[in-house]
């Protein structure tokens, strides 16, 4: 099934005179309507999530029976904000010739999500039907007492004890087969504890009870300003301190069981296939491999947005290279590349999208590995260099090195093989990316030679 080609907002439905500038949102809009119930419990409460996964569900044909309880990742100060906002927020969808508003209502409770305590009392609702998940790449490998996927075990052994039936939980990270990896997380954590749990193991009964679905999401959100917030209290006439900002378009592709229920996602564009890999194959090699490319170059070479490094030639022809090497991989015609591609230059190039270079460099060593490496490993198993992704792996390699504010779950590591010198620095490092990188002493070679690629003028 081809994605559509694009999924916009109705028009804002609610409009304060303007003699409300400084009436909170909360206050103009309360009473019209009581909130749905809580029937989705979702954990990473961010930006993305309100302009993804909250945008869909608000669009659902049956929106109404379908509320969510969010809880933050890793800082409680987004549910601070909204929980004083009664879950509602401005979604400003900015295209390149101009501004749409909408306030969304599906978030019915937010909290912070160190209360492990509500967590697990929603978990434990027979009425709960689905978690969402947007914790980043990195979170997938955390086994701590405090990580997102730990506080999910949690709650779910919580729903076993209180009998309340099966659920699905639904990850929507840039993670390749997101669903599978959430499961084999999920698991390795609850096996880890079963040792300790009175109730007996809980790894047979998520295995048995809970379904992990796939899936591919896409919409560029970035970090909102406080020019945002002020767009939106000049223009719509209240305060609203949890604007998000997004482009027009949204994607959600899903492949997996829903065995309590979901609400009507396709009714907002969302699709439902057998087989997730084509699609997040796309979406992640394509999308987000220039993405990255962008971020490492494009910073090098002095700028601070995807549309200015994009405007540079030599980041261009950079990304395009990549994608004719990663479109030799895309071969299942549904996927319609050509236009995808098309799609993808517009949106980047929307100059009213500011998305910051600095915002997708993060955790390079998790996103590179399924970015850049995949399609570097198809390009050599079928005898070919793959000059265009070891373009963006020493990219990557002079950003650490010329950055040492960089952020990574492997930070530590990156610095001990930054103190290396010559084709072994360069070997440590792509160890950290994958092994088998390193060993390649001809890949080696060929991205130590490339370092300096991006170079200002």
């Amino acid at each position: 099934m081809t994605a559509p080609a694009n999924s916009e907002p109705r028009d804002v439905e609610f409009r304060a005179p303007g003699s409300a500038q400084h009436t909170p949102l909360h206050l103009l809009t309360r009473g019209r309507q009581l909130a749905p119930p809580v029937r989705i419990v979702h954990i990473g409460l961010g930006a993305f999530h309100r302009s993804h996964q909250a945008w869909f569900t608000h669009h659902a044909t049956d929106a109404a029976e379908w509320g969510i309880a969010a809880f933050t990742g890793r800082r409680p100060g987004a549910a601070h904000t909204l929980a004083m906002q009664d879950g509602l927020f401005t979604l400003v969808v900015r295209g390149p010739e101009g501004d749409r508003f909408e306030i969304l209502k599906c978030i019915t409770e937010a909290h912070s999500g160190a209360d492990t305590h509500r967590l697990d009392e929603l978990l434990a609702a027979p009425t709960t039907a689905v978690v969402t998940l947007t914790i980043t790449e990195a979170a997938y490998q955390a086994d701590d007492p405090d990580s997102p996927l730990a506080r999910l075990v949690g709650g779910l052994a919580a729903r076993r004890a209180s009998s309340a039936g099966p659920l699905a939980v639904v990850s929507c990270d840039n993670v390749a087969s997101n669903g599978d990896v959430t499961r084999d997380a999920v698991l390795r954590i609850a096996e880890a504890w079963d040792t300790t749990t009175k109730n007996g193991p809980l790894a047979p009964w998520i295995r048995d009870n809970v379904s992990f679905v796939n899936t591919s999401v896409d919409r560029i959100t970035p970090r909102t300003t406080d020019a945002d917030i002020a767009e939106v209290q000049s223009r719509c006439g209240y305060q609203d301190r949890a604007v998000v900002v997004a482009e027009p378009f949204a994607n959600w592709i899903l492949s997996g069981d829903f065995p309590a229920g979901r609400p009507a996602w396709e009714a907002a564009g969302a699709q439902f296939v057998d087989g997730i890999e084509p699609f997040e194959n796309r979406k992640l090699w394509l999308l987000n491999g220039a993405h990255s490319l962008l971020a490492y170059a494009g910073s090098l070479r002095g700028h601070s947005t995807v549309s200015d490094a994009l405007a540079d030639p030599l980041c261009r022809n950079a990304v395009e290279a990549f994608w004719d090497e990663a479109q030799r991989h895309l071969t299942a015609s549904e996927l319609d590349i050509p236009s995808y591609r098309a799609s993808l230059l517009n949106r980047f190039s929307n100059p009213r999208i500011t998305h910051y270079l600095e915002q997708i460099s993060a955790d390079g060593t998790t996103k590179l590995r399924m970015r850049a490496v995949p399609v570097l490993a198809a390009e050599r198993r079928a005898g070919r260099s793959g000059l265009a992704a070891a373009v963006m792996l020493a990219a990557w390699v002079d950003f650490v090195s010329a950055n040492s504010s960089f952020q990574d779950p492997m930070r530590e590591q990156i610095l001990a093989a930054l103190a290396l010198e010559g084709r072994e620095r360069t070997s440590s490092l792509l160890a950290l990316l994958d092994p088998l990188l390193a060993e390649d002493e001809d890949l080696t070679y060929r991205v130590d030679s490339l370092l300096g690629s991006f170079a200002p003028n």
